[in-house]
């Protein structure tokens, strides 16, 4: 096994949907990371107590089930917090997260403790302009929620925009946690950035909520409208993270009103490559 693989310990599982679920797992007195960046999991089915404890009758016969399988995953906590959380989808016969969904607190998982990724505020050079918007959809929220919780966020920008986009309503995960964190960790700096929080729902009528998918809500203006923030060039900082569909095509709308992407540093837009 490589040095940077560590053994890790289930902590707590929230399950939020039949198909979304959090956990929490011990984190190694030497891992660190910063906020936005994510890490590589690994999970042996052999190993998991659900595993063990199906009949035999019931295993998959399939000698890859013995062995370790790894998947990028976000990070929700923060880059402060003494433990590491964990948001994910389950993919129907995946061989990682069709076992992973069955998780129970006690159990080990593999951790790469090397962090991986760009999606962070340091790729941005100084002076940064004084909006930020996240845009996520899904578990894509993961490291836009440790950005928020990382005091820095808060000192950096006038204003921070989150759209969050979901199919149902019980799929809208972590809404408490987002509506305390402008008194959670705002209220901590001088000066704080004010939140903007914009729940979004695609598949059911939802008070208060926009129904549209991100990329059409920002063409017809309707985004910008409800936060009451212009997209602009020069003053603008705009991160996307879910399913692919939508980063490529929030993507180009954001080209279209006159956005371009971050290059070394300078730009606007950022992505997160895990495909």
């Amino acid at each position: 096994m490589s040095d940077d693989i560590q053994t890790v310990t289930v902590l707590s599982k929230t399950t939020w949907t039949p198909n979304l679920f959090s956990f929490t797992v011990s984190r190694p007195d030497s891992f660190k990371f910063t906020a936005g960046q994510f890490v590589r999991l690994g999970v042996n089915p052999s190993q998991l107590k659900y595993y063990q404890q199906t009949d035999a009758s019931d295993k998959v016969a399939d000698t890859a089930l013995n062995e370790d399988v790894f998947r990028a995953y976000s990070i929700v906590s923060s880059p402060f917090d003494e433990v590491i959380e964990f948001f994910s989808i389950v993919i129907p016969d995946g061989a990682f997260t069709s076992q992973l969904q069955h998780l129970q607190v006690g159990d080990e998982l593999l951790l790469n403790t090397m962090p991986f990724g760009f999606l962070t505020l340091a790729r941005y050079q100084k002076p940064l302009p004084k909006d930020l918007w996240l845009l996520a959809t899904g578990t894509g929220l993961a490291p836009f929620l440790s950005m928020l919780q990382d005091l820095k966020t808060w000192e950096d920008y006038e204003h921070i925009v989150l759209a969050y986009s979901a199919r149902s309503l019980d799929e809208l995960a972590y809404v408490e946690k987002i509506e305390n964190l402008q008194e959670d960790f705002g209220a901590l700096v001088d000066n704080p950035a004010k939140l903007i929080f914009i729940p979004i729902v695609t598949r059911e009528p939802v008070e208060g909520a926009l129904s549209e998918r991100l990329p059409k809500l920002l063409l017809e203006g309707t985004l910008q409208a409800r936060a009451g923030i212009a997209l602009d060039i020069d003053t603008t900082h705009v991160m996307l993270c879910g399913n692919p569909d939508m980063v490529e095509d929030t993507k180009e709308a954001l080209k279209t009103l006159g956005l371009v992407m971050n290059r070394r540093g300078e730009g606007n837009i950022a992505v997160e490559n895990y495909w």
